[in-house]
């Protein structure tokens, strides 16, 4: 039985309080959270895809040009991506700039 957090108590959990169904967080939009977000030059980008894999959040996917990039609604702008992006295709910039 697929249940959402409003509709659990304490009472509900299991013993040991495993969650027993998961994805529930694409609901949040956790990019509210970020100081920081990714900004992207293609020009240097090689589709290695390196940025995708080392995403704890994995947010980044490809775009319809196969150049990889954070879907900002989930990014939490921790920065992983831009610092094993060897090209350097990915620089972090404060959030308030636009």
């Amino acid at each position: 039985m697929v249940t959402f957090e409003g509709d659990l108590t304490w009472k509900d959990l299991e013993i040991g309080a495993i969650i027993e169904a998961p994805g529930s967080a694409r609901s949040y939009e956790s990019g509210t959270w970020r100081s920081q977000r990714p900004t992207y030059d293609f020009n240097k980008c090689i589709k290695c895809g390196l940025c995708a894999l080392y995403c704890p959040e994995g947010c980044i996917e490809p775009n319809q040009d196969g150049y990889f990039e954070a879907n900002l609604f989930y990014c939490k702008g921790c920065g992983i991506c831009a610092r094993e992006c060897w090209p350097r295709v990915i620089t972090m910039v404060e959030e308030k700039e636009q």
